[in-house]
């Protein structure tokens, strides 16, 4: 079931979601969702250096990438086709459970900006920051700006708490991310 506005905030409350910084009811809760906003850091990809990514290569995956910090005088442009990797403001820790999904913006959208390529959604128990998968599907770069409303989140409550909470799987790639870091496909691949 998902949860509406009155249960988000129910759920807030009892420590069942946890958002840092604290949001702002009147700007970012809507009737059955939260907006996160956008954080300063992205991670590009440096298309000249490799004709190609392999996926096996965790070293090359990493030289692939550069962090670029944005701020209020200086946004951050994505370029048409461009993919990137951003953060949310907001830090997110859900119950056991608990999960949520992460949903573009209609505003946005319509820029030709897509906030998630595949992962849209928090397991039971997620801690970590918010990371998004960017794409601009428009001919046009657009400019984005730090603080801005990017993404929704919608919560949904599982049948009976998760046996095995995102922390404490083992192999959990992304537990505890602080940022937009790369991919750790090569975790999965080389075990």
């Amino acid at each position: 079931m998902i949860l509406s506005d009155r249960d988000i905030k129910k759920a807030i409350k009892q420590g069942r979601i946890k958002i840092r910084p604290q949001i702002n009811f009147k700007t970012q809760l809507g009737s059955c969702s939260i907006d996160l906003r956008l954080g300063r850091r992205f991670r590009i990809f440096n298309h000249p250096q490799c004709p190609y990514i392999d996926p096996l290569d965790k070293k090359g995956i990493s030289e692939l990438t550069q962090l670029v910090v944005a701020s209020e005088k200086k946004p951050f442009t994505i370029h048409s086709r461009d993919l990137v990797l951003a953060e949310t403001m907001e830090t997110l820790e859900l119950a056991d459970d608990l999960l949520a999904r992460l949903e573009g913006r209609s505003s946005i959208g319509r820029l030709g900006v897509i906030v998630h390529s595949t992962a849209s959604v928090f397991d039971p128990g997620w801690r970590g920051k918010v990371v998004l998968e960017m794409g601009n599907l428009g001919h046009m770069p657009v400019l984005l700006y730090p603080g801005m409303r990017i993404c929704s989140l919608t919560f949904e409550t599982l049948s009976s708490p998760a046996e095995v909470p995102y922390y404490k799987k083992k192999g959990a790639k992304y537990i505890g991310q602080s940022g937009p870091g790369v991919s750790k496909i090569f975790e999965e691949i080389r075990k």
